[in-house]
């Protein structure tokens, strides 16, 4: 095992793994920028190095000073979170050169996996359902030739269809094509986002599904070869392609569906030749049944800690067993789900204002507690939150022995919630919560759209003041 990890992130992340590492008689190493000198992560670490300047490029990416501070550390690995670093393939081969052990799989799985449209055809190489749309990238819309194909292709699969940036990630640059007039627009747009966001100007496209559910499993893999899959979990609440609300296990999951797409999932690691913690992630057409891969993330993601409250296994401290070259401490037998778990993000942003984000220093933080509430948080009275970085300040799960129980716990903690001085997205959650449409569990991706969950947000705080 490990004596020193470097955490190469920050907030609830961060000291999440700072408290594992502890667990586990693991020193932990800090890295963070002027803006986090007072975060959390950064008070409980035992040594903590500084970065200057909050600019990401100038800290939680800069590669080269990350590497320099884990080898003057003494850090035998380094625990990449999500975000920034943690599904970058140069990095991890900056790793591998430094002879620090990268807690996530080898560059070579990763250069797998990225771009999206190369990680698709590589599926459909290997027997895992794809969406129909286009075999290979489209590199610019300049290329006339290609740009037909592309246009015969929609033609032939059906309107509507959604053009996707090769190197994306997170929703950014996708667009919706609803007839030929729209396909244009779609793939400059997916063209140049993906251009600026991810400095790839690929991308490709597929059919839209305009009734579908957001399906992801979780999967872990030792060197050893073994491969499991620990259960999905349903991330349809989404706005912009950005996740609010997950749950598991989804309402449209029988046994025998959620052995094909496990053992589609271990087919997807398998042609990685994965390490570590992945997720893989489906579109699951409400109209058909049918499922398709929609793309991998080479990392652990935000909301693992559905399956952990489901499951009992701790998906952080197994990855650091698993890159210490530890087996995996169960087999799929022993993955026995039990109850229902959702999680809320609580982001510093203002609903009422099209989510903007809300930097601030919070005044008053008073979370809730009891029986089945879990919070992940990097935040506290007195923190300023910062304005360089993406707005996640906690993760609020609830668990119950069924649905019902989760969503009524889930609604007593966002109710019992104080946090003054930001903006959060608490009111968002209580809102769509207490829709029938979700209460119900047939709500698709459309959700916040269809159901006008914004609006009725507005009118709420209308009927509060009036």
């Amino acid at each position: 095992m490990f004596n020193k990890i470097l955490i190469a992130n920050r907030g609830e992340i961060a000291f999440r793994a700072v408290r594992e590492c502890k667990e586990m008689g693991i020193r932990s190493v800090a890295i963070y920028s002027d803006a986090d000198a007072d975060a959390l992560f950064v008070k409980h670490a035992d040594e903590k190095y500084p970065l200057g300047d909050p600019a990401p490029l100038s800290s939680y990416l800069n590669m080269e000073k990350i590497i320099d501070i884990a080898k003057k550390s003494g850090a035998e690995a380094i625990y990449p979170g999500y975000g920034f670093l943690a599904e970058n393939p140069k990095f991890v081969e900056l790793c591998e050169q430094n002879g620090i052990e990268f807690i996530g799989p080898p560059s070579d799985s990763m250069n797998r996996a990225k771009p999206k449209h190369r990680a698709r055809k590589l599926m459909k190489d290997n027997g895992v359902p794809t969406a129909p749309g286009t075999d290979d990238a489209i590199e610019s819309v300049s290329d006339t030739a290609a740009i037909k194909a592309v246009t015969e292709v929609a033609d032939s699969i059906g309107y509507p269809v959604i053009v996707k940036p090769s190197g994306g990630g997170g929703g950014i640059g996708m667009r919706v094509a609803k007839d030929k007039s729209e396909l244009e627009g779609a793939m400059k747009y997916a063209e140049s986002r993906g251009s600026s966001s991810f400095g790839i100007a690929a991308f490709y496209l597929e059919r839209y599904f305009t009734r579908a559910k957001h399906i992801e499993f979780q999967v872990l893999a030792d060197k050893m070869g073994n491969v499991v899959y620990v259960g999905e979990r349903e991330c349809s609440v989404q706005r912009r392609y950005q996740k609010l609300i997950e749950e598991a296990p989804s309402m449209i999951m029988t046994p025998e569906l959620r052995k094909r797409m496990g053992e589609d999932s271990i087919k997807v690691a398998k042609a990685l030749k994965y390490v570590n913690a992945l997720t893989v992630e489906y579109i699951y057409s409400v109209d058909t049944g049918e499922y398709f891969f929609n793309e991998c993330n080479t990392r652990l993601q935000v909301e693992h800690p559905v399956t952990e409250l489901l499951t009992g296994f701790n998906m952080i401290k197994e990855q650091i067993r698993i890159a210490a070259g530890e087996k995996l401490s169960f087999t799929q037998d022993d993955i026995q789900p039990r109850g229902w778990a959702i999680e809320c993000r609580i982001n510093a942003e203002d609903p009422f204002k099209g989510f903007v984000p809300s930097p601030a220093k919070i005044t008053d933080y008073q979370p809730p507690g009891g029986f089945g509430v879990r919070i992940d948080s990097g935040v506290y009275a007195g923190y300023t939150v910062p304005f360089q970085y993406d707005p996640l300040m906690l993760k609020l799960l609830s668990w119950g022995n069924n649905r019902e129980e989760a969503i009524a716990c889930m609604q007593r903690a966002l109710g019992e919630f104080i946090i003054e001085g930001v903006h959060t997205s608490i009111p968002f959650h209580k809102v769509a919560l207490d829709d029938e449409v979700f209460r119900g569990g047939n709500y698709t991706t459309n959700f916040v759209e269809e159901r006008e969950i914004v609006k009725k947000l507005m009118q709420s705080r209308s009927q509060a003041t009036g």
